[in-house]
């Protein structure tokens, strides 16, 4: 379970590994399931007799942005609480890498990075992080990301030295 931190204890975990998550599976239910969500029905993705027979993969294998759209839930399964948050929103990412196809059946994880933390107006800290997914039993990562998170909060609760 992720421990619970103050705003004030945020800048100090910079440069520093914050986390790693569990292990999620990746179905071939899972991947149908993106499909449909957005319309992405390339054959390397959703017909397995296809795939096995036509790519060098053996099988079907992820979307990219499917893994990508994974650090969510491992983001919340891994890194500290900020007690103070009341609401959390992606804001972009810097740069993304697919490094690796993540065949079907196969499991991932994130693992991340604090790179950087700036507090913005009154009551928001900006969050880069420096994130990879890894693929079990793959030397190569599915992807590596520098993803960027605004966290909100009562202003009131703003560090005296932020």
């Amino acid at each position: 379970m992720p421990q619970d931190i103050s705003l004030s204890e945020v800048k100090h975990l910079i440069g520093k590994e914050i986390g790693v998550s569990d292990w999620i599976t990746v179905t071939q239910k899972t991947i149908d399931n993106f499909a449909e969500a957005t319309g992405d029905f390339q054959f390397i993705h959703t017909d397995p007799e296809r795939a096995a027979a036509e790519t060098p993969f053996g099988g079907t294998i992820a979307h990219g942005f499917l893994s990508l759209s994974l650090l969510s839930a491992m983001n919340y399964n891994c890194l500290p609480k900020i007690r103070e948050q009341t609401m959390g929103i992606n804001y972009g990412f810097d740069k993304v890498r697919f490094m690796a196809p993540v065949k079907s059946g196969a499991r991932v994880r994130g693992r991340f990075s604090m790179a950087d933390a700036r507090f913005r107006g009154a009551g928001m800290l900006m969050i880069t992080y420096d994130a990879t997914v890894e693929i079990e039993g793959e030397r190569k990562p599915a992807l590596t990301a520098v993803w960027q998170t605004i966290i909100q909060f009562d202003p009131k609760d703003r560090p005296a030295d932020a």
